[in-house]
């Protein structure tokens, strides 16, 4: 125990095993990949050609605190995902690139809808991406990594699909989808706009988290959890709001004391939470505070190619920021696969198998 007390060094976290909850697989594209598909079906609205200037280019137009921009970021990577060919080469590099980052699980979450714009249907656009990762798992075996990528399935907030797209997690959820999100603009589209859509979920005991309480606030949480009955939070930072730090100790609201009382996942994602305004640096960023008042932290990535980073990224700028732990590192992995929506076997296994002896291991070097 004493070893898990120390403070890893990036090396060490880079190694350790790590569970990811909250991936968007358009957000998370190679550069390269971008360039080399851009060039081969003739799309030539890149900024640059040059990999390492384009990766740049991602990441300055999201923190640029310009909407317009960050949202032509994904244009781009949307319009190199309209291939079954593309979507594939995309999704088993995602699991690639994770397992070397020592990610064991993952569930990586995209919109259908979106990469149906030259003829694919939703269902040929689930069935590319879950081929992907199996190939990518198999990849990443050869190089002597071992993860697990499952897959969820957004539907957009602003549009009409939810519906078609929660249909088609009950069709695959026994070939490596394990759930359903909304994603979009949290303002002017709450989360009990899509409410049946989630009782039809309910009933047919499917998992679903929900994006709530990263841009907007509080009422978004509150309609996710206590409206819509979701099992997690994406992001979920804005629960701070619900809290009094001012005095000698924290005084949770209501809506706070539930949330962690309950144990409800937040699936915390930090520098992609600096983008969009939930805290200028990240020793300001509330997960730090969360984590402390032992709320079911866990740690995440977003948009991996927007915001420039990785889980070592993220953790190692954790561990300076608040000063954590082989322990801390540990106690929000575990946060993670606990909250995973695989079987409860499969995620005893992982935090039994790999978790404990992995952290002790590397602690102990």
């Amino acid at each position: 125990m004493n070893n898990l007390l120390k403070r890893p060094s990036q090396e060490q976290i880079r190694r350790l095993p790590k569970a990811l909850l909250h991936d968007h697989l358009d957000g998370g594209l190679r550069p390269q990949t971008i360039i080399d598909i851009a060039q081969e079906i003739g799309y030539d609205a890149l900024a640059t050609t040059d990999a390492t200037a384009l990766g740049n280019w991602f990441r300055e137009s999201c923190d640029s605190g310009s909407l317009v921009r960050y949202l032509e970021t994904f244009e781009h990577t949307i319009a190199v995902m309209q291939r079954r060919e593309d979507i594939i080469r995309v999704a088993r590099e995602c699991a690639l690139d994770l397992a070397r980052d020592g990610v064991v699980y993952a569930e990586v979450r995209g919109a259908p809808e979106l990469f149906t714009l030259k003829g694919l249907t939703m269902s040929q656009v689930v069935e590319a991406t879950l081929e992907g990762y199996r190939l990518g798992e198999a990849d990443a075996r050869a190089e002597g990594f071992a993860i697990r990528v499952t897959s969820i399935l957004c539907g957009m907030r602003q549009n009409k699909l939810s519906q078609d797209v929660a249909d088609l997690v009950v069709k695959y959820r026994d070939q490596g989808v394990v759930g359903f999100d909304i994603a979009g603009p949290e303002d002017g589209f709450p989360p009990s706009d899509q409410l049946e859509t989630f009782e039809f979920l309910r009933r047919e005991n499917a998992h679903f988290t929900i994006h709530a309480g990263e841009a907007y606030g509080l009422p978004s949480i509150w309609e996710a959890i206590q409206l819509c009955g979701a099992e997690r939070l994406g992001h979920g930072v804005r629960i701070i709001d619900d809290i009094d730090l001012t005095g000698s100790s924290a005084k949770l609201g209501r809506l706070a004391s539930y949330i962690r009382d309950r144990r409800v996942p937040l699936e915390m994602c930090p520098t992609s939470n600096l983008q969009t305004g939930a805290a200028k640096t990240i020793k300001e960023h509330p997960i730090g505070k969360l984590a402390k008042l032992r709320f079911r932290v866990t740690v995440n990535t977003d948009n991996r190619l927007m915001s420039q980073t990785s889980m070592t990224h993220e953790m190692d700028e954790l561990v300076k920021a608040f000063d954590w732990n082989f322990l801390d590192l540990q106690r929000v992995t575990v946060n993670a696969l606990k909250s995973a929506f695989i079987p409860f076997e499969e995620r005893l296994a992982l935090i039994e198998e790999v978790v404990k002896p992995g952290y002790l291991a590397i602690s102990a070097e």
